[in-house]
C-alpha cells in the first residue's frame, strides 16, 4: 500500500470480490475470475490457494481495518461521546460508500469460511461493535449493553444499505443523508 501500486494479486482480489458481491460466491468459479482478470489458472493459482482463499483474504483485512479505524476514532475524542460518535459515523459511511462489494460480501457470504478464519472476522467484529457499545452507553446513562449492541446494528444496517446506490444522488449528499439519519437515530431518547 505504501508505494501507491497495487500488486497483481491486489487486482486479482478486488475482480474476484467484484463478481462475488455480484453474482453470489456459488455462481462464481475460479474459471469465472481467470477470464475476468486475464490470467491463465495456473497463474491464478499461484496468487491463490482457491475461492475460499480470496474471499478469507478480502474480508479479514476489512474487518481488520473497521477495527483499527473504530479504535482510531474513539482514542482521538476522550470523554467526548457525541464527537466520537459522530466521528465513528463519519468513519463507517465512508468505509461502507467506497467498499459496496466487499460490503455485500460480509453480509451474504461470510457463512462460506472455514471456522478458523470465520471465528477470526466474527471477533474483530465483535470488538469493533463493542467500540459503538462504549460511547452509546456513555451518551445513553443506564442503557444496557445488549441494547446498545441492538442501536449499533441497526446503524450498520442503516449506512451499509445503500451502496450500491446508481448516480441519482452523488456520492458526498448520499454520504451527508447516511451521516445525518445515523446519527439522528443514535441520539433519539432510549427510554419506552
Amino acid at each position: 500500500m505504501g508505494t501507491g501500486r497495487r500488486s497483481r494479486r491486489d487486482e486479482i482480489l478486488e475482480i474476484a470480490v467484484g463478481l462475488f458481491a455480484a453474482r453470489g460466491y456459488h455462481g462464481v468459479s475460479m474459471d469465472d475470475i481467470g477470464a475476468a482478470a486475464g490470467v491463465t489458472g495456473p497463474a491464478l493459482y499461484h496468487h491463490f490457494a482457491g475461492k475460499e482463499a480470496m474471499l478469507v483474504a478480502a474480508l479479514i483485512p476489512v474487518s481488520e481495518g473497521l477495527l483499527a479505524g473504530g479504535q482510531e476514532r474513539s482514542a482521538n475524542h476522550p470523554d467526548d461521546p457525541r464527537g466520537t460518535l459522530e466521528s465513528l459515523i463519519d468513519f463507517h459511511v465512508d468505509f461502507a460508500l467506497a467498499n459496496p462489494a466487499v460490503i455485500a460480501l460480509h453480509l451474504h457470504e461470510l457463512d462460506r469460511l472455514p471456522d478458523e478464519p470465520r471465528r477470526r472476522i466474527r471477533r474483530l467484529q465483535r470488538m469493533y461493535v463493542e467500540e459503538w457499545v462504549t460511547v452509546l452507553t456513555a451518551l445513553h446513562p443506564g442503557l444496557p449493553d445488549g441494547e446498545a449492541r441492538v442501536l449499533a446494528h441497526a446503524a450498520f444496517g442503516l449506512m451499509n444499505s445503500t451502496p450500491f446506490l446508481g448516480g441519482e444522488v452523488d456520492r458526498r449528499r448520499r454520504a451527508a443523508l447516511l451521516r445525518g439519519a445515523t446519527l439522528a437515530a443514535l441520539l433519539a431518547p432510549t427510554d419506552s
